[in-house]
């Protein structure tokens, strides 16, 4: 599975919790940390897809999404030990589960692609 599959959902999905955390507490740590790594996470994922479209690999993209899900994830833990919720420790985990991808991604050599057929 290529990285801009999952990369570009998984930022829409911090921005919308982002808003969401905004409207409904007023705060606007979640408005900057949703929004801001969402779309460092939806531009990371298009410039991997821009990359696959003339097939190569954009390192770059997947150091930015591991450094963003690395970060993200321990954020949101320390979120999690400060508070109890349930919220922080679910962004966490599903954070660490993106980080351990991108380190899978980087360590295998990025995207592959399949032999063109004449």
């Amino acid at each position: 599975m290529h990285d801009f599959c999952f990369t570009i959902p998984y930022g829409l999905i911090l921005v919308c919790g982002g808003v969401i955390g905004y409207v409904n507490k007023g705060s606007i740590a979640s408005l900057a940390g949703g929004v801001g790594t969402g779309f460092a996470l939806i531009l990371a994922g298009y410039l991997s897809l821009q990359a696959f479209h003339k097939r190569k690999n954009s390192y770059f993209a997947l150091i930015l999404e591991t450094a963003c899900a690395a970060t993200l994830t321990w954020v949101m833990g320390q979120r999690y030990m400060q508070t109890s919720k349930i919220m922080p420790a679910v962004v966490a985990g599903i954070s660490a589960l993106m980080a351990g991808f991108y380190l899978y991604k980087i360590a295998t050599g990025g995207n592959h692609f399949p032999p063109k057929t004449e």
